[in-house]
């Protein structure tokens, strides 16, 4: 498994849905789980992004469809970043 840092965006309408659901989040969660990507923490942010989700998945193209999936409804935009750790990125220079 490799893991991704999703930063998140609210859109308008992404913003009234948390503000009226907020416990949709967590429902997201479980949908983004349900394509075999492991959520590992979720933050609510300040700054220019609304949440920062750290995830496991298989490879690039599983977080690709979750991104795609999440993005297409309309409520979000969402930057991922492929995150290596810092002793596997220690270990790539020996």
């Amino acid at each position: 498994m490799a893991t991704y840092i999703m930063l998140s965006k609210l859109t308008d309408r992404g913003a009234e849905t948390v503000k009226d659901q907020p416990a949709r989040i967590k429902a997201v969660d479980q949908e983004i789980e349900a394509f075999g990507v492991k959520v590992l923490a979720q933050y609510a942010v300040l700054g220019p992004y609304d949440f920062v989700t750290i995830v496991d998945a298989p490879d690039n193209m599983a977080v690709a469809r979750v991104s795609t999936e999440i993005v297409s409804r309309g409520g979000v935009k969402i930057e991922t970043l492929a995150a290596i750790a810092i002793d596997d990125f220690i270990a790539g220079f020996k």
